[in-house]
């Protein structure tokens, strides 16, 4: 099993397995990543292994700061700006793969392209104290519901892993969004923990949309998913079905719902992206075989929490 080991005792013991080229899990301001030395491409393949995740899809790559980022990837001015604007914090930048980086192949599935973010906290810390970037997607079992504690990826992972660092509960509680760059525009991969719009007010465009294929990390249509069934949108809520519930007002039926939890009573998109994962593992736990879920609004974070609410209900192999 796992050792699990608070954040300010846990930055040594973490990159003396890094550099031994183990996967450990680690907090970021998003979700628990499981990382890895990105150069190593033994180390990446047991990030793979770990999750069982399919091997053509790609990683996010997490360096310290920009300079990292610019001896791995080619930048263009509209890709420093957001990286000036956003970084550290939860916005990925799909960029051209620099020829000799020393990124292992496996990172970027084949691409040539590579995702870059720069995380913050121990994350930050951790790949600084490194020296190298950190392959390091969300700390769950392939497909499943991101982990955003330590308890929530020991109970998934701890036995395949041999450290956990424990930094409380993620406060973003989404993944990153994902950016592609390029000289005519941005387009947005996968929305996440920068609203779409503080993007466009920063750049003064128009986020493009309607990619297509795997692109970046979180593009598969099934991800992100309980083990029970869910139905969105819903009016009511059906015998034996738990809630996932959001704002003040309940639907018909919530009374009847075998578990509840409200992403966030005041209807706070921040509050709301935070729990996601929590309150969805939380009701899976309860053991009903349906989560009805309210309607969320689109605006703001509601874009992200509506893609990861679908990409969790979209048909998958049992």
């Amino acid at each position: 099993m796992a050792d699990i080991l608070p954040e300010r005792e846990a930055l040594s013991r973490a990159v003396e397995l890094l550099r031994a080229g183990e996967a450990i899990a680690i907090p970021t301001e998003t979700v628990y990543g499981l990382a890895a030395d990105a150069t190593n491409g033994e180390a990446v393949a047991r990030i793979y292994e770990t999750k069982g995740r399919p091997q053509f899809n790609p990683l996010i790559a997490h360096v310290a700061d920009r300079a990292m980022a610019e001896r791995i990837a080619v930048f263009n001015p509209l890709a420093r700006l957001l990286a000036d604007a956003f970084w550290p914090g939860p916005l990925t930048l799909v960029l051209p793969h620099r020829a000799g980086s020393g990124v292992h192949p496996l990172v970027t599935a084949g691409l040539d392209t590579i995702a870059l973010r720069c995380p913050k906290g121990f994350g930050a810390r951790v790949i600084e104290a490194l020296g190298r970037p950190v392959a390091a997607p969300s700390a769950n079992s392939s497909g499943r519901i991101s982990g955003t504690t330590a308890e929530a990826v020991e109970a998934d992972l701890g036995a395949r892993i041999p450290l956990i660092v424990d930094g409380g509960p993620t406060p973003v509680g989404l993944e990153s969004t994902i950016v592609k760059v390029e000289e005519n525009g941005i387009t947005l991969l996968r929305p996440g923990g920068v609203a779409a719009d503080e993007i466009e007010r920063v750049t003064g465009m128009a986020l493009m949309r309607g990619a297509k294929g795997v692109q970046a990390p979180g593009m598969l249509a099934s991800h992100y998913a309980p083990n029970a069934h869910m139905r969105l949108g819903v009016a009511e809520v059906k015998p034996g079905e738990a809630l996932l519930a959001f704002g003040p007002q309940r639907v018909a039926g919530a009374e009847r719902a075998v578990a509840m939890r409200n992403l966030s009573e005041s209807g706070e998109m921040r509050e709301a992206a935070a729990n996601l994962f929590s309150h969805l593992l939380a009701l899976d736990r309860s053991g009903a075989a349906t989560i009805a879920v309210e309607p969320v609004p689109l605006e703001g974070l509601g874009e992200a929490i509506n893609d990861r609410l679908a990409r969790a209900a979209a048909p998958r192999d049992r």
